[in-house]
């Protein structure tokens, strides 16, 4: 018995006071009939939701003034756990004296926060953070009745993570300007994927079309083709400047290190019946990245090869590309 009561006791530490409080006591659970409409000369509308993922569903009434499309009232029945209970019960408070535009810009994000007993501490554990998201799918769909059109006309981005609402394009433009490489730096910048997980990689409790961990390889692997792509179009002058040397992979290097070479050294060095090849680059123990270069022609047997022309191609290397670039002639 005792064992029994501490895992009780465990589980509900999960869940606000708010949200225990509005399980056992919903203020707005019941329905709005038509004759409670003509009586207050406000519009009925009823929507439902239902969350494949859990079997969890929601009706919403609301009440709505016409001439100012005010929600004047709102009631909920939910066919769902306690979370749901209280989840719908905050949405339909949340609702009413906001008009219908305004209600429709209530997040699961604004439900969720509403529940919390302090600003810091989220009100229900991550795997039922579905819940909020279900009241503001309901709202969308009450929203959606009300002006006659269809739910999705309120979404114009791909929602990536439910719980936080974050979309597609904001996750990639994050991981861009902030030059993102793991899924708990994309989740500290936008709240993605810190809720029930389902959003982070296959295997969650709810199937998603897409995936944190693949839309970070693949925004890594455009920002890596973007990187060439400025590289292959520098010309004498340089090479970009907006571009960091030193944080490019391997391939990368190489293609920066040619286009320099072929614009500036290349020329200079055909001139006189030579010309140079690029052998390996590694980056040395003591923080220098050396590159290692091969003379061809008449080069190979030039005195000045391990002299001026190599202070020369060291000199323009670190000037369009990093001042820790090192030339070792082999």
């Amino acid at each position: 018995m005792a064992k029994n009561s501490l895992i009780n006791s465990s589980f509900w530490e999960e869940y606000s006071k708010k949200v225990q409080d509005r399980m056992n006591n919903p203020r707005f659970m019941g329905e709005i009939t038509e004759e409670d409409a003509n009586q207050k000369n406000a519009k009925l509308i009823v929507a439902d939701f239902g969350a494949e993922s859990c079997g969890d569903a929601v009706r919403l009434y609301w009440l709505v003034d016409e001439a100012t499309d005010t929600i004047i009232d709102a009631k909920f029945k939910s066919f769902g756990c306690g979370s749901a209970i209280a989840s719908s019960d905050t949405m339909a408070e949340l609702c009413i004296g906001k008009t219908v535009d305004q209600a429709v810009k209530i997040t699961n994000i604004d439900v969720e926060k509403a529940m919390r007993d302090n600003p810091e501490t989220p009100a229900v554990p991550p795997q039922k953070m579905h819940c909020s998201v279900m009241a503001y799918d309901v709202i969308k769909a009450a929203a959606a009745s009300y002006k006659g059109v269809d739910p999705d006309h309120f979404e114009d981005e791909i929602i990536v993570c439910e719980c936080a609402r974050v979309s597609l394009g904001t996750i990639k433009e994050v991981i861009k300007l902030n030059d993102l490489k793991t899924i708990e730096e994309i989740t500290q910048y936008t709240k993605a994927g810190g809720f029930c997980k389902s959003c982070v990689k296959p295997g969650g409790h709810e199937e998603r079309e897409y995936y944190l961990a693949d839309i970070l390889a693949q925004t890594r692997d455009e920002m890596e083709k973007e990187k060439l792509t400025k590289i292959a179009d520098a010309k004498i002058s340089g090479f970009d400047s907006d571009i960091n040397f030193e944080e490019l992979n391997t391939i990368g290097q190489f293609k920066a290190v040619e286009g320099v070479i072929d614009a500036e050294i290349r020329p200079m060095l055909m001139m006189d019946g030579g010309d140079m090849d690029i052998v390996d680059i590694r980056k040395g123990d003591d923080g220098k990245i050396d590159i290692y270069i091969r003379y061809l022609g008449a080069c190979s047997g030039c005195s000045s090869g391990s002299t001026g022309t190599l202070f020369a191609i060291e000199h323009v290397l670190q000037e369009n590309l990093s001042s820790n670039i090192r030339v070792m002639p082999i």
